[in-house]
């Protein structure tokens, strides 16, 4: 049977998969968009990849978690910066997402 992730990574596992679904959408509104979206389209690409990333290291409850979690945090403060520039629905409930799963993965990191 394998492993179930560790209790203290669920909450962390949501934030990061929420994160990953509202950085998905916000790429949707960017494409096509002007040129200036053209970082916030980028950041959002490389913050759903660390997330989903994240989210699978979380689970198979790998030893290097604290490294992809504090890796994931750092990418989720990006995006949000760049996200919150912008007035869209999309990309503001996506800075939020953001930020939450960036606070999840920091708590995760360090008490990994």
């Amino acid at each position: 049977m394998a492993p179930q992730p560790q209790p203290s990574y669920e909450s962390c596992i949501r934030a990061c998969l929420d994160c990953l679904t509202a950085c998905e959408t916000c790429v949707a509104c960017c494409l096509g968009g002007s040129p200036q979206m053209a970082e916030c389209l980028r950041l959002c690409l490389e913050c759903a990849e660390a997330c989903q990333a994240t989210a699978r290291v979380m689970a198979r409850s790998s030893p290097n978690v604290s490294k992809w979690a504090d890796l994931c945090a750092a990418i989720c403060d990006a995006c949000a910066a760049e996200c919150a520039k912008h007035q869209m629905d999309a990309c503001q409930r996506c800075a939020e997402a953001c930020r939450r799963c960036a606070q999840e993965c920091r708590g995760v990191a360090q008490a990994a």
